[in-house]
């Protein structure tokens, strides 16, 4: 049967939207399949042979700056989360319950596929949600909503999400509940039974992933960010991050979307080595009770872009560290 998704390529999309006489940067992986160390392609990489159009302060241009000259394409560039007016909108009722679900099949069912052709398991934000950077012949498998996709070349299938066992079959890989799993991972549970998966929930998400990755990529691109690694989603966690720092003042960086501790989507700086530091456990930055670091819950984030809240938050964090 035809898949109703199209195979999918962000960086040559977003080639086409700006024209031959600039580059764009994106923040979702494109083909082709990369075997370095990382078997990932960076996004945020450039070649500077042309203007570049990026979400973060590493381009000649922004993409908000491009779309004054080309507003026509605002929800295009916003749904990317590369610019324009970007909104979480609020939180569906159905999101635990959801949330908990993809977390199993992220952690259970995708990312082992990507680990068995590549001994990596990390994964990234996708439009709509999040899935694997290509690997293989290239491969990506993704959810977008309440869909699983896998793209091979041109190629694209698609099913709608139901059970572990059926996600394993459709994809031809195994149920894998060690590799990629940790401490926090919800159990694997009944592989047979029904998920959970709402699609006001499955889109929040896909937003929330896309909030997160703009918003790291960007702190990524500070001079001030020292040996900043590139963001991931994490499969056994679920949730996007990065690390920043030197040996003494390291930190993970990153945007739950909620866990068993704490419902609600919150983002987090947790230090490394809270030993070699001098925090002022006074300062009410460090509020954090499960580890020494800070958090922001999506309740106190305000209004405003939600990239600029959560960008400001990581960046305060980064700089305190850097003094303690």
């Amino acid at each position: 049967m035809p898949s109703s998704f199209e195979a999918h390529n962000p960086r040559a999309e977003a080639q086409g939207l700006v024209g031959p006489n600039f580059e764009p940067v994106v923040l979702e992986p494109s083909p082709p399949a990369i075997t370095d160390e990382f078997f990932a392609d960076d996004p945020a990489a450039t070649v500077g042979a042309h203007t570049v159009v990026a979400p973060d302060g590493r381009g000649d241009i922004s993409w908000d700056e491009w779309l004054l000259s080309n507003p026509d394409h605002t929800d295009w560039v916003a749904e990317r989360w590369l610019g324009g007016d970007r909104s979480l909108g609020s939180v569906p009722a159905s999101l635990p319950a959801t949330r908990t679900d993809l977390h199993r099949l992220a952690a259970y069912v995708i990312a082992p596929a990507r680990h068995a052709a590549t001994g990596k398991f990390g994964l990234r934000f996708t439009h709509g949600g999040f899935g694997t950077p290509f690997f293989g012949a290239d491969r990506q498998i993704r959810v977008q909503g309440d869909q699983l996709i896998d793209q091979v070349g041109s190629e694209v299938r698609n099913t709608t999400i139901e059970s572990l066992a059926r996600a394993a079959a459709f994809l031809d890989t195994a149920i894998d509940p060690s590799t990629a799993a940790e401490h926090d991972s919800p159990a694997l549970g009944d592989v047979d039974e029904s998920l959970t998966v709402d699609s006001d929930a499955c889109n929040f998400l896909g937003r929330w992933f896309g909030m997160a990755f703009a918003a790291l990529e960007a702190v990524r691109a500070d001079d001030a960010s020292i040996d900043a690694s590139r963001p991931q989603l994490w499969p056994g966690h679920f949730d996007p991050a990065i690390e920043v720092g030197d040996v003494d003042h390291r930190a993970s960086y990153g945007a739950s979307p909620g866990d068993h501790s704490i419902d609600e989507p919150y983002l987090y700086v947790s230090a490394w080595w809270p030993d070699r530091l001098n925090l002022d456990r006074s300062n009410p930055l460090w509020n954090a009770t499960a580890f020494t670091g800070t958090m922001l819950k999506l309740s106190d984030f305000g209004d405003g872009d939600p990239v600029g809240t959560a960008a400001d938050f990581y960046r305060t964090a980064r700089n305190a560290l850097g003094r303690a």
